[in-house]
């Protein structure tokens, strides 16, 4: 996975316990700083835009709470529109079920993924081999 974000490193938007939300910022916060860092949007456009990100994923109800307060699949998915805030972001997403340990398969990801799927160029996963049984027929 190192390897695959030096080689893209200008898209390349990892989802990783390795590259944590900034626990002292709100959520809407941890997201809009990629726009107002990377494309200069201002703070009152950004925040309308993570809101919209947030209530397309149906969480829209954390976007005041701190990262403590979040619930596993909630903290994936601020990671996830993080991710996502990257232009062109080829998404890297690093073990998944160390980040919601008690998913039995990765259809929650997956559906995540597809209700955002206009915001991202592409998305790759990687996890442990012996991990192959909870991605199954990628929930077709």
């Amino acid at each position: 996975m190192h390897a695959f974000l030096d080689k893209n490193r200008t898209q390349a938007a990892p989802v990783s316990v390795d590259f944590p939300l900034i626990s002292n910022q709100e959520t809407w916060m941890n997201i809009a700083l990629i726009k107002q860092y990377h494309e200069n949007m201002p703070k009152d456009e950004s925040q309308q835009f993570v809101f919209t990100c947030l209530r397309r994923l149906g969480i829209e109800h954390v976007a005041f709470k701190r990262i403590v307060a979040l619930s596993e699949e909630e903290a994936f998915c601020v990671m996830l529109l993080r991710a996502a805030m990257i232009q062109k972001a080829i998404i890297v997403i690093d073990r998944p079920f160390i980040i919601i340990p008690h998913l039995k398969d990765v259809c929650f990801i997956f559906q995540m993924l597809e209700k955002i799927n206009d915001l991202y160029y592409s998305c790759h996963v990687y996890d442990y081999k012996w991990m192959a049984d909870k991605y199954g027929d990628l929930c077709q």
